[in-house]
């Protein structure tokens, strides 16, 4: 089972880790977990060794997505994302982009969801600056939490 930790724990845990071990990192909401990103995040882990998977807070989350969002809270959004077999780590940010906490990571991967055209990626300039790939995944049409919600009012 993957760990939930904050940003300096996350540093401490990857500090061994870096030059061993490919760290893989991407970021979302993780609203109602779907098969969508299930499928996304098995295959961001299979491009390396460790995946860190940085969580909209609620307060983001509301920002993003509007008042009625998110449905269920960070942390248990954030257990549940540590729960999956292919998930590593976990840690909250609050900040409007996964900027900074992608500095602390300094992934050797970058990835997000095939609706991201890697130009448009939060930190992609960043990663690339020392060597690091970024790739735009694979996208589960018609698997997303915005219709789990209208199906469920339906």
């Amino acid at each position: 089972m993957g760990k939930v930790c904050s940003w300096e724990e996350l540093e401490t845990n990857l500090a061994p880790l870096r030059g061993k071990k490919k760290i893989v990192f991407t970021n979302g909401c993780f609203d109602l977990l779907h098969v969508g990103h299930v499928r996304y995040l098995q295959e961001a882990k299979s491009l390396g060794d460790i995946l860190v998977v940085a969580l909209n807070t609620d307060e983001s989350v509301k920002l993003l997505k509007g008042p009625t969002r998110p449905v269920q809270n960070e942390s248990d959004r954030a257990e549940i994302l540590a729960a999956l077999g292919c998930v590593d780590f976990t840690t909250l940010f609050s900040e409007q982009t996964p900027a900074n906490i992608i500095q602390v990571v300094k992934p050797d991967i970058l990835v997000k969801g095939g609706d991201w055209k890697i130009e448009q990626i939060v930190g992609a300039d960043f990663v690339q600056s020392y060597g690091g790939k970024v790739y735009s995944l694979n996208f589960v049409d018609g698997k997303s939490t915005t219709n789990l919600i209208q199906k469920a009012k339906s």
